[in-house]
């Protein structure tokens, strides 16, 4: 089921990183950002429930899909009590299970960009006015560098590829290279970073893209 899965959902546009058991998906989910978990109940090691428990627990807040051969709504309930946002009974096509995660990440995202301000370190952003300052000073952004921090925003603890950026931020009329993305990271760490040198908020995933960490 996992191969399969995961071939179908590559062929759908994303990227997928898979554990074979509890304990591992944990590790994995722990360490690196996702902006969805599929999380099946019926998990070796450590079922999906204290996968669940334990992610919510540390704080983790990616989109938690469940997946399992359970129907019964105890199990639902359990599932959605310890912090999952969605639940899928097995058998189940595929096609349900691919609107259900556009589904959560557009919810997601939206409840997102509906935020009237977002703040890290010493700079807050004015979500819906577009303006960004800094220890209270005004800060001169371009339209494009403030819809880069926009989508870095909504998009926190997420590893965005260059690629991903390009298509999202500046569209595919746009013909950019991925150095533009480059660029335009280092205008940014430049006005808000307190050390752009060694950014804490806009890091470098080396090999990978960048990660929003405010």
């Amino acid at each position: 089921m996992v191969v399969a899965l995961t071939d179908r959902l590559i062929a759908a546009g994303y990227d997928v990183d898979s554990a074979a058991d509890g304990q591992a998906g944990l590790e994995r989910a722990s360490r690196f950002a996702y902006d969805l978990i599929l999380l099946d109940v019926m998990l070796p090691l450590k079922d999906g429930f204290d996968v669940c428990r334990s992610l919510r627990r540390s704080g983790v807040s990616a989109g938690i899909l469940m997946l399992t051969a359970k129907d019964s709504l105890s199990d639902k309930v359990a599932g959605l009590k310890l912090g999952a946002d969605d639940y899928v009974t097995k058998p189940f096509e595929t096609s349900e299970l691919l609107a259900r995660m556009e589904a959560l990440l557009r919810r997601m995202e939206t409840a997102t960009e509906r935020a009237d301000s977002f703040e890290f370190g010493d700079v807050r952003v004015n979500l819906r006015g577009a303006e960004v300052f800094r220890n209270g000073s005004l800060v001169k952004l371009s339209a494009r560098e403030f819809n880069l921090l926009r989508y870095f925003i909504g998009h926190r603890g997420s590893v965005l590829s260059r690629n991903r950026l390009l298509d999202s931020v500046w569209g595919y009329d746009f013909i950019p290279t991925t150095r533009t993305v480059d660029t335009h990271v280092s205008w940014l760490r430049q006005k808000l970073e307190p050390d752009p040198h060694e950014p804490r908020f806009i890091v470098t995933v080396h090999g990978l893209g960048y990660r929003f960490d405010g």
